[in-house]
């Protein structure tokens, strides 16, 4: 089974949701994958890769809502890099630094109204590292 590694590196800042659908797409089709199992992993702590809706902005705007509520900027023990730093930390550790997915016949297997994101929880301008591992069978 061949498999495939990509790194691709996206500029964020300002707790950003970053829709990344179509350059995961591109790697696929690039690779002219038919069938096979898709790994995508975030290589840093606080950011995260989730699978959500990508037609209405409001459900974007309600997850960043719940995410400040459930971890907001306070005080922390762990504040070196500010005070975004550890809710950033705590949202990452709620939602998600790894997706698999499905590739069939060529096409990446997603609901009609689903997309791919980073979320960036961090303030500040960053360069995230998403790792595109693909496992063809």
């Amino acid at each position: 089974m061949p498999q495939i590694f990509k790194e691709l590196i996206f500029k964020t800042s300002n707790k950003v949701f970053l829709d990344i659908t179509n350059e995961i797409i591109d790697v696929i089709s690039y690779n002219s994958v038919n069938n096979a199992l898709v790994n995508l992993s975030i290589m840093h702590t606080s950011c995260s890769l989730l699978i959500q809706e990508n037609a209405d902005p409001s459900v974007q705007k309600d997850i960043k809502d719940f995410l400040n509520t459930i971890a907001p900027e306070k005080e922390y023990f762990h504040k070196s890099e500010g005070p975004d730093d550890m809710p950033a930390h705590l949202k990452s550790l709620l939602t998600q630094t790894h997706l698999s997915l499905s590739v069939k016949n060529k096409k990446l297997i997603l609901g009609k109204w689903q997309g791919i994101f980073l979320i960036e929880h961090r303030v500040a301008p960053h360069k995230r590292r998403v790792l595109v591992h693909i496992l063809e069978v």
